[in-house]
C-alpha cells in the first residue's frame, strides 16, 4: 500500500507515541521566537536592506550551523512587541543552542530596557543585533560542544522517527495480508497472520525502542551540556543586551541632538538611515552632539518662557487698545452698567489708557542670518576641551531652529578671509534637510577674519528679502573669536542699510574679550553684544533666543 509523505509521517507519530518517542519531526520548530508572516516579511526585507546584517550571517555561517536562524530570532525578539519564546520541547535538536541564546537574552533585565528602544522599529531592531554580534560569537563558541551533541540528537531522533514509521509499516503488513483470500479464493485462513510477518514486526519494534532510547541519551546529552554552558551563556547576554541598549540609546540621542525626530527617522529608508548614522558618529562635530543638543534644549526653553510684547520697565501712562494693559479705573467702567457702552468706544477708538513701557524689542520679522567665523582661530578649545568652532556652530543650528520655529528664512554665512565666504539658504516654506544642515556645520573653511564680506553679504540678502517680499526687521548674529577692522566708507554703507532695512546685529565675541570691549569695532557694528568665555555653558547665550 502506497502512502502519501504526511500520512507516513501521522503513522510515525502514532507509532512513536505508543513506543513513548519524543515528538514527531513535523510538529517541532526552528524558530524559537513565535512571528506571523508580517514579522518574517519585515525580517526579510530588513536584511535584505543591511549590509551588516548579511555580513555578519555570512561569517557565522561559515563556523556555526543554523546562524542565520539565531540572527533572525534575536532581531525578532528585540522588534516585536510581545515577543514569546517557544517551549524548548517544540524546538528541533539542532536549534536548542539558539533556543538558549535567546532565553538568555529575553530573560535578562537588560533586554528588557533594549526593547523600550527597538520595539516596533526595524532600523533599531537590526542595529541591536550588530551591537550583539561579539557575544553572539562567544555564546556559540562556547556553545560548540553543545551544538555538537545537538546535531547528533538531531540525527538520533530522526533515526527514531524512521523506525517508528517502520512500525507503522510493518504492523500494516501483516493486518492486510490477514484479510486476503488463499489462491482457491477461500477465506478460511482469514485473520491468520503469517510468522514471517510477525517476526517483522517484532523487529521494527525492537529497533524502534533501541533507536528511542538512543534518542533519550542524546536528549539528555545535549540538556546537560546546555544546562554546563547557561550560567556563561547568561552573564554573557546580559552584556550583550547592554552593550546594544546603550549603542541604540546613543544613536537615538545623536539624531535628536541634530533635529531629526522619531517621525522622519520612521519614514526614511533603511540605507539613508543608516548612512545618516554614520555620518553623524563620525563628522566633524561628531563628538559635539551632546553640546549641540543642549544648545537646542536651552533655546526651546527659552522659546517657551519667552512673552511677545513684554512689558518690561513702567514709564507712564499712554494711549491704545491693549486690554493686557489697561489701567484698573479703566477696568472699573466695565463693573457699571451704564459705562460698558462707553468703554466699548473707547477701545474702538484706542483711547483706553494703558501702562506705557520700556521693555525689550519684539521679535523680528524678516530672516534670521548667522555669520560663523571659520578662522583657523576658532579650532582653539576652550574649557571643557569644547572648541570655538563648536560652540558656534551649535548656536548657530539653535538659531535655525528659531528661524523654523518662527515661520522666518534662515542663512548661514560660514566666513574667514575676505575671499573665503560660503552661503547656505534655508527657506521657511522648505524642509530644512539634514544632509543641508550637515553640510553648513561641517564645512570649514579656515584663513583670516574678514568682518566686511559676510556682513555685506548679510545686508545684501536682507536687501532682496525686502524688494521681493517687502520683509524687514531681519536679525544678523555675529559669532567670531577675532578683531577685524572696516573702512569708514563702508561703515557709512553699512548704517544706511541698516536704517532702511530695519535689522538689528547681535555680536558674539567668544574667547576674545578684547573684541566686546566698550569702543571696538565690534561694538560699533552690534545692537547687542556679549562675550563668551565658559564654552560650556549655553545659557550664556540665552538672551538671544528671547528677544530673536
Amino acid at each position: 500500500m502506497d502512502r502519501t509523505p504526511s500520512t507516513r509521517g501521522e503513522s510515525a507519530s502514532r507509532a512513536g507515541k505508543w513506543l513513548g518517542l519524543p515528538a514527531a519531526a513535523s510538529e517541532r520548530h526552528t524558530a524559537a521566537v513565535v512571528a506571523d508572516r508580517f514579522d518574517q516579511i519585515t525580517w526579510r526585507d530588513t536584511y535584505e536592506q543591511s549590509a551588516g546584517l548579511r555580513e555578519l550571517a555570512e561569517e557565522l555561517n561559515e563556523r556555526y550551523d543554523c546562524a542565520t536562524d539565531l540572527l533572525t530570532d534575536v532581531f525578532l525578539a528585540a522588534y516585536k512587541v510581545s515577543p514569546r519564546v517557544r517551549e524548548r520541547a517544540a524546538m528541533d535538536p539542532s536549534r536548542l543552542v539558539n533556543h538558549q541564546v535567546i532565553t538568555a537574552l529575553m530573560e535578562s533585565p537588560e533586554f528588557a530596557e533594549l526593547r523600550r528602544e527597538t520595539a516596533g522599529d526595524p532600523y533599531a531592531a537590526a542595529m541591536a543585533v550588530l551591537a550583539q554580534a561579539a557575544a553572539l560569537r562567544g555564546m556559540l563558541e562556547r556553545s560548540r560542544q553543545a551544538q555538537e551533541q545537538a546535531e547528533r540528537a538531531k540525527a538520533s531522533q530522526q533515526d527514531a522517527d524512521d523506525t517508528a514509521t517502520a512500525v507503522s509499516e510493518a504492523l500494516q503488513q501483516p493486518a492486510d495480508e490477514a484479510g486476503r483470500p488463499d489462491e482457491a479464493g477461500r477465506s478460511e485462513g482469514a485473520g491468520t497472520v503469517p510468522a514471517p510477518a510477525v517476526d517483522a514486526v517484532q523487529q521494527a519494534i525492537e529497533a524502534a525502542q533501541a533507536a528511542a532510547s538512543a534518542a533519550r541519551r542524546a536528549a539528555q546529552d545535549v540538556a546537560q551540556a546546555l544546562a554546563a554552558a547557561a550560567p556563561g551563556m547568561r552573564a554573557a547576554a546580559r552584556k550583550a543586551a547592554a552593550k546594544a541598549a546603550e549603542a541604540v540609546r546613543e544613536e537615538a540621542a545623536l539624531m535628536r541632538a541634530w533635529g531629526v525626530g522619531p517621525g522622519e527617522l520612521e519614514r526614511m529608508p533603511f540605507d539613508q538611515r543608516a548612512r545618516l548614522a554614520e555620518r553623524l558618529r563620525t563628522g566633524r562635530l561628531a563628538q559635539w552632539a551632546e553640546l549641540i543638543g543642549r544648545f537646542r534644549q536651552m533655546a526651546g526653553g527659552e522659546r517657551a518662557r519667552k512673552v511677545e510684547s513684554a512689558p518690561g520697565e513702567l514709564v507712564g501712562v499712554t494711549l491704545g487698545n491693549d486690554l493686557s494693559r489697561v489701567i484698573p479705573s479703566e477696568l472699573a467702567n466695565l463693573g457699571l452698567p451704564e459705562l460698558r457702552a462707553v468703554f466699548a468706544v473707547r477701545y474702538a477708538a484706542g483711547e483706553l489708557m494703558l501702562y506705557d513701557s520700556q521693555g525689550e524689542q519684539t521679535t523680528g520679522q524678516g530672516a534670521i542670518i548667522a555669520c560663523v567665523d571659520t578662522s583657523h582661530s576658532m579650532y582653539e578649545a576652550g574649557p571643557g576641551g569644547v572648541t570655538r568652532e563648536a560652540w558656534a556652530k551649535a548656536c548657530a543650528l539653535a538659531l535655525l531652529d528659531q528661524a523654523r520655529h518662527a515661520g522666518r528664512d534662515f542663512v548661514g554665512i560660514l566666513f574667514s578671509a575676505a575671499d573665503k565666504i560660503q552661503v547656505f539658504r534655508f527657506p521657511a516654506g522648505r524642509p530644512a534637510g539634514i544632509d543641508r544642515i550637515l553640510d553648513f556645520a561641517e564645512t570649514f573653511l579656515g584663513g583670516g577674519t574678514s568682518y566686511q564680506a559676510p556682513l555685506t553679504a548679510a545686508g545684501a540678502l536682507l536687501e532682496e528679502e525686502f524688494n521681493d517680499a517687502a520683509r524687514t526687521r531681519g536679525d544678523i548674529v555675529m559669532i567670531t573669536d577675532d578683531e577685524c577692522g572696516v573702512t569708514e566708507e563702508w561703515m557709512r554703507g553699512w548704517n544706511d542699510a541698516k536704517h532702511r532695512l530695519g535689522f538689528r546685529v547681535f555680536g558674539v565675541a567668544i574667547g576674545a574679550p578684547r573684541a566686546a570691549e566698550a569702543g571696538s569695532v565690534l561694538e560699533a557694528l552690534c545692537d547687542n553684544l556679549r562675550s563668551i568665555e565658559d564654552l560650556t555653558d549655553v545659557h550664556a547665550a540665552a538672551d538671544l533666543f528671547r528677544v530673536i
